[in-house]
């Protein structure tokens, strides 16, 4: 017979600490895992470099252009195509800093990126949204609204971005809305799509307001992120150049991350693809830094695979993370931070989503990443925003930040005062030693039940998924917002008001 050894219950025991300010700065205190060598890692930048200058990037914007053509590139008007000269590439690059501090509305928010700094963000983007009660559907502002509370909940995350896409509100003023939620409903710093300028200008704006400073003292530091995507392969579009320029010029931080599924947008070998990135990355790079040199950039890997058997993307996968060890060595190759992501390709919050994100974090964080975007609550290959699984993804991420955290190794560590206490056989529950340390002494989980069989039965036999559901609906029920002076409050609704009386914003370069 089993023995029925009942544990207490959380809520009959003290409560589990929180981490407070530990988790707000995280520092990564393991080498980096090298996926290839030195010479091999050369042999990839050369490979790239040779595609830049040999058959080069399509810009499809005229602005664009004319700045690489000022700069010194070969810039094709009939084909559209730029062509860079190696060494000029380079020099041109080079002023891109290799660390930047990113600041959000309230004092405390506030880290570094770049070097050993390890910092975490939420899924972004996805147009539907799930969660237990309602299921799969259409992505809502309110759905947006929630889950910033979620992101706002937990100081792991450090990021905040489109969690999903509001379908409900007119893509002409959608920005307006969303932004308003992001700095009412958070303190830490945000996304701004880069969906046409005049969206882009809306945006800064509301956010300027809400921190309260003038156009030159908010530009002064970085507080808010774009991510500029390629369109794969070797194509840069009109939005994407207009959000490196118009980011560039308001000192704000971009994260230029091609798009290269290997098979599909890139060679199926992982050399190739990853040349491929890197020549994209390092086009959109050196415009940043024409239109403004210093301007804070961020290397993005996101090299992954398809399923040759449908063409669906495939996410990771062990090839994933051989992608994001390498993406880290090139990154560090140009002294820059170095941004890769927490993805999966399963369809609901399981233990196939569990698996693959986990993979996916190993390969980021041992990469040397710096930003992890899609930390928390990816599903679908991106395309869903998942309630659970976005609790399932910060104790993932709580637990990982845990790791991160330094072990003391002194006198009082190695503990042989608390030997004296025991006999042999016994055991420390007892000691003055343990007695010290035992609410603190290890990590406490957000999520895991670490009770027995008997005890999980009689308490119901909650699953994860289940749970993450409770922890999500309490954390919502208990928010209570950043303070947000009112007179800021007024100003932005003011604002907003103006700007849907004369149209909103065109979604165009």
């Amino acid at each position: 017979m089993a023995r029925n050894r009942k544990r207490p219950r959380r809520s009959e025991s003290r409560p589990a600490l929180q981490p407070g300010d530990s988790w707000l700065r995280i520092k990564n205190p393991y080498p980096p895992i090298a996926q290839f060598s030195e010479d091999e890692i050369e042999a990839i930048h050369l490979a790239s470099l040779n595609l830049l200058s040999d058959k080069g990037i399509k810009v499809l914007s005229e602005e664009a252009r004319g700045h690489y053509r000022d700069a010194g590139f070969d810039v094709s008007e009939d084909t559209l195509m730029v062509r860079f000269d190696p060494d000029l590439l380079l020099q041109t690059v080079m002023p891109a800093p290799p660390t930047f501090t990113m600041h959000g509305r309230s004092p405390n928010r506030w880290f570094e990126v770049g070097d050993n700094n390890l910092v975490f963000a939420t899924v972004g983007g996805p147009p539907h949204y799930s969660d237990l009660e309602n299921g799969r559907r259409a992505g809502t502002h309110d759905a947006f609204r929630d889950l910033l509370r979620m992101a706002q909940n937990y100081d792991v995350i450090h990021l905040t971005t489109p969690m999903v896409e509001p379908q409900d509100l007119p893509t002409n003023v959608r920005h307006l809305h969303m932004t308003r939620s992001v700095v009412t409903l958070t303190d830490k710093p945000t996304f701004i799509y880069s969906r046409g300028r005049e969206a882009v200008a809306d945006s800064l704006e509301i956010l300027r307001m809400a921190y309260g400073m003038d156009r030159q003292a908010f530009e002064s530091k970085v507080h808010c992120y774009t991510v500029v995507n390629a369109n794969s392969p070797l194509q840069l579009d009109e939005l994407m150049c207009a959000g490196i320029i118009d980011f560039a010029k308001a000192r704000q931080a971009m994260i230029l991350t091609p798009f290269t599924l290997a098979g599909a947008m890139a060679p199926v070998t992982l050399p190739g693809a990853l040349a491929q990135q890197n020549a994209e990355a390092l086009a959109g790079i050196a415009l940043a830094q024409i239109v403004q040199p210093g301007a804070p950039v961020v290397y993005g890997g996101f090299t992954s695979n398809v399923d040759m058997k449908t063409g669906a993307p495939a996410f990771g996968t062990p090839e994933y993370v051989k992608a994001a060890f390498a993406s880290g060595q090139l990154a560090r190759r140009y002294r820059l931070p170095y941004r890769t992501s927490n993805v999966n390709a399963s369809n609901a919050p399981d233990a196939q989503s569990a698996y693959e994100s986990q993979m996916s974090c190993w390969g980021a964080i041992m990469g040397g990443c710096n930003i992890l975007l899609h930390g928390a609550g990816w599903l679908e290959g991106g395309l869903t925003a998942s309630l659970e699984k976005f609790v399932i993804d910060v104790e993932m991420l709580q637990m990982f930040a845990s790791l991160m955290q330094p072990v003391i190794c002194d006198e009082d560590t190695l503990a042989a005062s608390a030997f004296d206490e025991i006999e042999p056989g016994g055991h420390f529950f007892g000691t003055q030693h343990t007695l010290a340390r035992y609410e603190t002494a290890f990590y406490a989980p957000l999520l895991s039940d670490w009770s027995n069989f008997e005890t999980w039965t009689e308490n119901g036999s909650v699953d994860a998924t289940r749970r993450a559901n409770r922890i999500a609906r309490a954390a919502l029920a208990d928010f209570t917002p950043p303070p947000l002076d009112q007179s800021l409050l007024e100003e932005i609704d003011a604002f907003i008001e103006q700007r849907t009386r004369a149209g909103g914003a065109s979604l165009s370069a």
